[in-house]
C-alpha cells in the first residue's frame, strides 16, 4: 500500500496541473528523495524507505522530516525554502495539496534555482575557482561557529556510532564480499582507536556540533550570487551531531574523489586559517575515509533497491571503497620550506605543491602573510600599515610559523612553509623544526630576474600579500645571504616548478627511509 500511495503521489506531482502550471515537470531521484521541478518552484518528497539510519515509512514520519528540513535549512539558505505542503486524499480518492482528507504524504516547497549553479555541476563544467571555493570555506566556518554544541558522549563514541551505521549499511548490500567488509571495518576500528584520545579532547572542547551532516558539492549552490548550504541531514540527529571537521571532510572527500586535489587542499587550508583548528588537522584523512565509506555503502544500497544502472553504481561504490582504503594509509610527515623575494611566486607554488605532500587532503600551508594578518586580527586581504612589517614584528611572525609547523609535525601532519626566508635565522629556525622532529626537510629558494619580480608585484591585486615595488626594492638592496636551500628558476610554468619541488622533496623523504604504510 505504501508503494502504491507513493507512486500515486509521484504521478500527481508529475502533472503540471497539480501546481496550476502548464509547463513540463522534471523529476530528479536520489536514494531517499524525489524532487519535482516545475515553473519557478521545486517540490521534494521523502521516499517511503526504512534503512538503518532513516525511517520514512509512514506519512506522519515524512511530514515531520519535511518540517524539520525546512526549519534547519532556512538558516543556511535563507529564501530558498518556502514551507511544507501536506498531500491528502480527498473524496473520491483524488490527491490534493493541503486538503482536509487523510494525510498521504508531504512535500517541501522551494524556490527553483538554476541547476547549473549546483557546485557538483559546476565541477563537471570546470567552473569551480579558487575564489569561489575560498568563499565556500569561509561560509562553512561561519556556519560551524554558530552551530550549537552537542555533548552526548565522548568524541570517540560519536565516531564509533558512525562506523556502526556504516557497518549496518554494508550488511544490506551484496556488492562487497563478506571477508573484505570484515577487513575494511577492522581497519577503521583500528584507526578509531588510534585517534580516540584526540577525538575525546575535541568533544570536550566543543568541537562536536549540530552540523549539516551531508556537506558535499551537490548540497551547495550559488543562490543570489552567494554560496549556500542546503539539504542538510534532518532525519537523524546522531548522523548530524558530529565533529565540525568531520562535517567539512565530506566536501574535501568529494573534491578529492572527483580529482580536484588542489581545490580540496585549498578549502582545507582556508577553513583552518579562519577557524584556528590546527589540532584537528591530523584527523582529516581518517574523517575523509569515513566519508568515502559512507558513500560506498549508500551507493551500494541503491543497487539493492533495483536501480537500473546497477553496473555504473557498482563501479561507483567500488571507487569510494578503494578511496577509503587509500585514505587510511599512513604517510610520514615532512616539512617543505619555500623562500624567495616578493614576486617569485612562492604562494602559487606552495598551493600547487601542497595537495601532493603528505596524506590527503595534502599539507597544511603555513604562510607568513596569513600568519601576520591573523596576529593583527584582520582578514587576509586587509592591507596592514608599515609598522606591521618592522623587524621585531617579522621575527614574531617567523617564530609563530615555526611553532605552528612544529605542532602539526608533532601530530604526524605535513607542512609547506611559505615566506621570504631571506634571513639566515629564519631559515635555520624552520629547518631546525624539522630536525627536532626527525622528519624529512626540503628547502627551496625561488629565483627570477628582478624585472620579472617587478612586473609581477606591480600587476598583483588581491590576496594576502602587501608587497609593493618599494618593498621589493628594499629586498633586492638587502641581497639575501647565501642559502643551502636548493635554488629554483621561478621564471617558468607553475606546473614545471611544482613538479621539480615535488620530485626533490620526494627524494628527500625517501632518503629519510620512511615508506608508506597502513595505519595501525
Amino acid at each position: 500500500m505504501i508503494v502504491e500511495d507513493q507512486e500515486s503521489v509521484a504521478a500527481m506531482l508529475m502533472d503540471p496541473a497539480a501546481y496550476g502550471e502548464t509547463g513540463q515537470v522534471e523529476a530528479i531521484e536520489t536514494h531517499i528523495s524525489r524532487i519535482f521541478l516545475v515553473g519557478q518552484r521545486a517540490y521534494k518528497i521523502k521516499r517511503a524507505v526504512r534503512l538503518p539510519y532513516v525511517d520514512f515509512s509512514t506519512p506522519t514520519l515524512r511530514l515531520a522530516a519535511c518540517e524539520k528540513e525546512v526549519e534547519l535549512n532556512s538558516k543556511t539558505a535563507p529564501g530558498l525554502y518556502l514551507g511544507v505542503r501536506r498531500i491528502t486524499r480527498e473524496a473520491g480518492g483524488k490527491l490534493a495539496f493541503d486538503g482536509s482528507g487523510e494525510l498521504v504524504d508531504a512535500a517541501i516547497e522551494m524556490v527553483r534555482f538554476d541547476q547549473s549553479k549546483l557546485l557538483d555541476r559546476m565541477a563537471v563544467g570546470g567552473e569551480l575557482t579558487p575564489a569561489l571555493m575560498t568563499a565556500v570555506a569561509r561560509m562553512i566556518v561561519r556556519y560551524h561557529r554558530g552551530a550549537p554544541e552537542i555533548h552526548r558522549g565522548s568524541g570517540s563514541s560519536n565516531l564509533a556510532g558512525v562506523l556502526a551505521i556504516n557497518e549496518a549499511g554494508f550488511a544490506t548490500s551484496h556488492v562487497f564480499e563478506e571477508a573484505e567488509i570484515k577487513a575494511f571495518t577492522g581497519i577503521f576500528r583500528t584507526a578509531l582507536a588510534h585517534h580516540s584520545e584526540l577525538l575525546d579532547r575535541r568533544e570536550m572542547a566543543g568541537k562536536i556540533r549540530r552540523c549539516h551532516g551531508d556537506l558535499h558539492l551537490r548540497n551547495i549552490c550559488l543562490f543570489d550570487g552567494e554560496p549556500r548550504l542546503f539539504d542538510c541531514i534532518e532525519f537523524n540527529d546522531q548522523i548530524a551531531s558530529i565533529d565540525v571537521l568531520y562535517d567539512l571532510a565530506f566536501l574535501l572527500m568529494d573534491l578529492w574523489h572527483r580529482g580536484f586535489l588542489e581545490l580540496a587542499n585549498l578549502v582545507m587550508n582556508r577553513y583552518l586559517d579562519e577557524a584556528d583548528d590546527e589540532d584537528g588537522f591530523i584527523l582529516l584523512p581518517f574523517f575523509m575515509a569515513v566519508r568515502a565509506a559512507v558513500r560506498a555503502h549508500v551507493t551500494a544500497t541503491q543497487i539493492e533497491e533495483g536501480n537500473a544502472d546497477s553496473g555504473g553504481l557498482t563501479a561507483e561504490a567500488r571507487s569510494y571503497f578503494e578511496l577509503a582504503r587509500t585514505l587510511l594509509q599512513a604517510r610520514p610527515p615532512r616539512l617543505i620550506a619555500i623562500g624567495g623575494l616578493s614576486g617569485s611566486g612562492k604562494t602559487a607554488v606552495a598551493e600547487a605543491l601542497a595537495a601532493h605532500v603528505g596524506a590527503p587532503p595534502g599539507a597544511r600551508i603555513v604562510e607568513s602573510d596569513r600568519v601576520r594578518k591573523a596576529m593583527h586580527g584582520v582578514p587576509a586581504e586587509t592591507k596592514l600599515p608599515d609598522r606591521a612589517y618592522r623587524p621585531e614584528v617579522s621575527d614574531r611572525v617567523y617564530r609563530e610559523m615555526a611553532w605552528r609547523a612544529d605542532l602539526i609535525l608533532s601530530e604526524g601532519g605535513s607542512v609547506v612553509a611559505d615566506a621570504v626566508f631571506d634571513r639566515p635565522a629564519d631559515r635555520n629556525r624552520i629547518e631546525k623544526t624539522a630536525n627536532g622532529r626527525d622528519v624529512a626537510f626540503a628547502g627551496f629558494w625561488l629565483e627570477a630576474d628582478p624585472l620579472v619580480l617587478w612586473q609581477r608585484v606591480s600587476e598583483r591585486s588581491g590576496g594576502p600579500s602587501d608587497a609593493t615595488v618599494d618593498i621589493l626594492s628594499r629586498q633586492l638592496q638587502r641581497k639575501a645571504t647565501q642559502s643551502t636551500w636548493r635554488k629554483v628558476d621561478a621564471d617558468r610554468k607553475l606546473a614545471d616548478i611544482a613538479a621539480e619541488l615535488a620530485s626533490v622533496s620526494d627524494a628527500a623523504a625517501s632518503a629519510q627511509g620512511a615508506p608508506l604504510k597502513t595505519a595501525s
